[in-house]
């Protein structure tokens, strides 16, 4: 998968997976990962689908509709490559942070809901739910940090507390910061996510 990898300067600091929205790319969310964690090390992933020449990180059959198929398949094809990075860079596999934005979220989440050991920890920009009907792995103390709208047209805010309650039975400790900005991700989200990354993972 198409990437860029950057080293940390923290040896302690996770490292963020990131994952950027409908029509992204890779270079979309270093910032925002330089932002949340300056030491960390970012692993920055393209997604593989293109959709009317915008990549995405699997397909959908209409606004809001996930084609579950691919989104299994990919789910599996993004899992696999989180692997071979943490052998190409030679970094610590059970250190991945996920940190996406709205497509990019919904792949993360997708990941959490098929593996127990994906991430350590995601932080989740208006994501919605991947998979309905679907046991999770457990998830026992996972922190995860959900940004959320209570206008998004894309994602409502019952689907929000809907993907909280199922990452919560899991086990997962979520965290819900609410915005009125639609499906913007602003910079009061931003500095909420920083601040949530700083108190659960404060070695980096």
């Amino acid at each position: 998968m198409r990437h860029i990898f950057e080293q940390g300067t923290s040896a302690g600091a996770p490292t963020l997976v990131l994952l950027h929205g409908t029509g992204g790319t890779e270079r979309d969310l270093i910032s925002l990962g330089q932002r949340i964690s300056p030491g960390s090390s970012l692993l920055s992933i393209r997604g593989n689908i293109l959709e009317n020449g915008m990549p995405r990180f699997f397909r959908r059959l209409a606004e809001g509709i996930f084609d579950e198929e691919d989104l299994v398949f990919r789910t599996k094809e993004l899992y696999d490559f989180l692997d071979e990075a943490a052998a190409q860079y030679g970094i610590d596999r059970s250190s991945f942070v996920a940190v996406g934005y709205s497509n990019g979220a919904n792949i993360a989440g997708s990941l959490l809901f098929h593996y127990a050991d994906a991430f350590k920890g995601a932080i989740l920009h208006h994501p919605m739910v991947p998979l309905r009907g679907k046991e999770l792995p457990v998830l026992s103390g996972t922190p995860i940090f959900i940004g959320a709208g209570t206008n998004d047209p894309i994602c409502s805010a019952s689907e929000t507390e809907e993907l909280q309650q199922l990452l919560g039975g899991a086990g997962a400790d979520v965290a819900v910061h609410w915005e009125n900005y639609g499906h913007q991700l602003t910079a009061s989200e931003v500095h909420a996510a920083t601040k949530w990354f700083e108190e659960h993972f404060p070695q980096a």
